[in-house]
């Protein structure tokens, strides 16, 4: 099949990357220029611009987007359709907000009859290598006739990707997986703190992680991960204490209590993401100023 690549950056260009091994073929468009070359030297061909893309792809045409979720992907949407028409597909591969996806989708079907699929898309930078799991959501129809695709990015053909429902369903799915992985990621960052903090036992945080590695409950992705981290360094001192979120748990934790569902653990998980931002830590100096008020507790000054 022959794919339209839009957004080369490391996930979008390793995925084209898999396509091309998969033997497809990929036209590519980023702004950046390099982006572009490194796909090129990948053996795909190259757009210099979203026009170009459309132009050189056969109908009906199929373009894949690896943009930054919000307001790009509209844009990018925007540059495309005056060059796409009925029957062409547009696959949003990025973490857009399911509900954005569904107002999409029920646009282009509306306005020009294209198809909109969203796919949650994980594997990170490993991807290339391993596959990539994906959860699939749109017209079914038009999502079977992209199976070779999602075949070829996958793991295995029949593993680690499927058809999770109507448009919005699959990023719907990826926003929980991703509330999940916070949950999971503190769980494990809480743990591996309170070992570190047992001195007397002098524990080797990495060799505990090949240990759980292999055959415990605990073993995971994230764990092997967490092993190559520590090996590289047992303190990482080179590390800020500063977590970045990308909006998959706010979406999480807000669509728990449209729901009326109770999820402590990825809600508190996201507040401790965010509490690692707080240089000043005005609360703390608050609950440190209040003990002292109350109970007379000593307080630790700055120099």
């Amino acid at each position: 099949m022959e794919i339209g690549m839009i957004g080369l950056g490391r996930m979008g260009g390793n995925m084209a990357e898999r396509l091309l091994n998969g033997g497809h073929k990929v036209t590519g468009f980023d702004p950046d220029k390099d982006a572009r070359g490194r796909l090129v030297s990948k053996g795909a061909a190259e757009a210099q611009s979203i026009p170009e893309l459309t132009e050189n792809l056969p109908q009906p045409r199929i373009v894949w987007m690896m943009v930054p979720a919000g307001k790009a992907v509209d844009q990018t949407i925007e540059s495309l359709l005056p060059n796409l028409s009925a029957k062409d597909i547009i696959i949003d591969g990025g973490n857009s907000n399911y509900k954005d996806s569904m107002r999409r989708s029920q646009m282009l079907k509306k306005e020009k009859g294209i198809a909109f699929i969203d796919v949650g898309v994980s594997g990170g930078v490993w991807g290339l290598r391993e596959g990539y799991s994906m959860m699939v959501g749109g017209e079914k129809e038009a999502v079977e006739g992209l199976n070779p695709i999602f075949e070829t990015l996958a793991p295995a053909p029949d593993t680690g990707w499927g058809y999770m429902g109507p448009s919005g369903s699959g990023h719907f799915v990826k926003m929980i997986h991703n509330g999940i992985e916070y949950g999971m990621m503190q769980a494990y960052a809480e743990g591996f703190a309170i070992m570190k903090q047992k001195k007397e036992f002098d524990l080797d945080l990495h060799n505990i992680a090949e240990v759980w590695r292999y055959g415990s409950v605990v073993r995971s992705w994230l764990l092997d991960l967490i092993s190559n981290a520590l090996e590289e360094s047992q303190d990482l001192s080179k590390i800020a204490p500063y977590v970045s979120d990308s909006g998959e748990g706010r979406w999480t934790v807000s669509e728990a209590i449209d729901l009326d569902v109770t999820a402590p653990v990825i809600t508190l998980s996201l507040l401790q993401r965010l509490r690692s931002r707080d240089k000043e830590s005005f609360s703390d100096r608050l609950l440190a100023a209040m003990r002292q008020q109350f109970g007379g507790h000593a307080i630790k000054k700055e120099k």
